[in-house]
């Protein structure tokens, strides 16, 4: 319609100049020009109608395209990809670690005591908002499958727990005890040391006796003595709990608390300390080597930077960090080990009550320069066998968590990383060697 307008306007113009001109214009064009004209009018308006008609074919092939790519799309509530995960709940008789659904976030799930896991122990939420893995349960363990009857005994298989049955002369929960003929006295016989001669006095011409604190009156009324009283014998059998935390000696008259060695005895006289052989200088280290406090003792150590290999090699920049030497630009392998190796050592009490924190990593961005926006943590090493799980407690911080009650003494070791993400592309990683110290004593 637009074209057929422009000729109509053109055309209009061309009969009113040649009307001008038989009207007596002074500057007209005569017949043979104007003819000329009109044709070189004519094609210019068919070569502009031909591009006007194939622009307009396209357009209409583009909208048809469009409308069919536009018509195959989902409805508009399920066209944008979720954003997280549906919950997860615990297993039955065990517990789960992360309250956090977004994609790439982790759960980890463990078990309670006499259940095993079966199943992942860790589930990562997808991409397209599903769970990777199956679902873990927690199965029951047998608790006779370890034969903890000792000397004979045969063992019973009860709800979480076990009985066992013992032979004669054998007592204990794991008959693990040779019986007495007769239960201990707690009054100690046959021991002058342990023995005072009462103090009598006649009133109204009937002789009273008494003993000193600590002591009992024991034979007849005529030949009478005072023994001691076993206080620490007394407590255990009344279970009436410990006189001490650790060992009850008796003396004549009282009881007193040792502790064991490598420990003190608090002023309440019946609870123990660590004594610190690192700070008081009660130790043998040499030099190079440091000293690390452990319950009950100490340990000397000098921890080594990773071996050098390839183009991959690290410097000791403290007792206990090493850092990754510059990397040639064309080493790929060695941007991805890690930038930093640094060493920890924790002590920590027997039986622990768990879950418990032990250790956390944070990045850590240098002055001027934007920090990662990403971070991802993991166990990659070490002896710990499920003891413990890493897992993100803010957007820049990772935490160890124990979740299983340790026995010592033992040593475990666990190697945890961090790895840091911007714009979803790896930059750097930091390896933290772990060390655990589990004493022999819970306290």
């Amino acid at each position: 319609m637009a074209l057929s307008m422009l000729r109509s306007g053109l055309l209009l113009l061309c009969l009113t100049t040649i009307h001008t001109c038989h009207g007596g214009g002074q500057n007209c064009m005569d017949k043979h020009q104007v003819v000329g004209v009109l044709r070189q009018m004519e094609k210019f308006l068919k070569g502009q109608e031909m591009r006007f008609t194939e622009g307009l074919r396209i357009m209409k092939s583009k909208l048809a395209t469009l409308q069919n790519s536009v018509s195959k799309l989902p409805q508009a509530d399920q066209s944008a990809a979720p954003s997280v995960c549906p919950s997860l709940e615990a297993p039955v008789h065990g517990q789960k670690f992360g309250s956090k659904y977004f994609i790439g976030h982790e759960v980890h799930f463990t078990c309670s005591h006499g259940y095993h896991l079966v199943g992942p122990g860790t589930r990562v939420c997808l991409e397209n908002g599903s769970w990777n893995g199956v679902n873990t349960i927690c199965k029951d363990v047998s608790e006779c499958s370890s034969n903890p009857c000792q000397n004979g005994g045969t063992c019973v298989e009860g709800v979480n727990q076990y009985k066992c049955t013992c032979p004669q002369s054998w007592s204990g929960s794991n008959c693990q005890h040779q019986t007495q003929t007769a239960p201990p006295e707690w009054s100690v016989m046959n021991d002058p040391a342990f023995s005072r001669r009462p103090r009598c006095a006649k009133v109204d011409r009937a002789q009273h006796c008494s003993c000193d604190a600590g002591f009992h009156m024991s034979g007849t009324s005529d030949n009478s003595i005072c023994q001691d009283v076993n206080e620490c014998e007394v407590y255990r059998l009344d279970q009436g709990g410990k006189l001490c935390v650790y060992e009850c000696v008796n003396v004549p008259g009282s009881y007193q608390c040792s502790c064991p060695r490598g420990y003190k005895l608090l002023p309440d006289g019946r609870s123990c300390e660590d004594v610190d052989e690192c700070l008081t200088q009660q130790h043998n280290c040499s030099r190079g080597t440091t000293c690390i406090n452990t319950g009950g003792g100490f340990q000397c150590v000098s921890p080594e930077c990773p071996r050098s290999h390839g183009n991959i090699s690290y410097v000791k920049t403290s007792p206990f960090q090493c850092e990754r030497n510059p990397c040639p630009m064309e080493s790929r392998s060695c941007h991805l080990a890690p930038k930093t190796v640094s060493f920890h050592y924790l002590s920590l009490p027997s039986n622990l009550q768990t879950p418990a924190t032990l250790f956390r990593m944070a990045t850590a961005a240098a002055p001027g320069r934007p920090g990662p926006d990403s971070l991802r943590f993991g166990i990659v090493g070490g002896n710990s066998r499920g003891m413990f799980v890493m897992q993100r407690s803010d957007r820049q911080t990772g935490e160890l968590i124990l979740v299983q009650g340790l026995r010592g003494p033992q040593d475990i070791s666990v190697d945890v990383d961090m790895s840091e993400y911007s714009d979803r592309t790896f930059q750097a990683k930091h390896v933290a060697k772990v060390h655990v110290l589990v004493s022999a004593y819970n306290f």
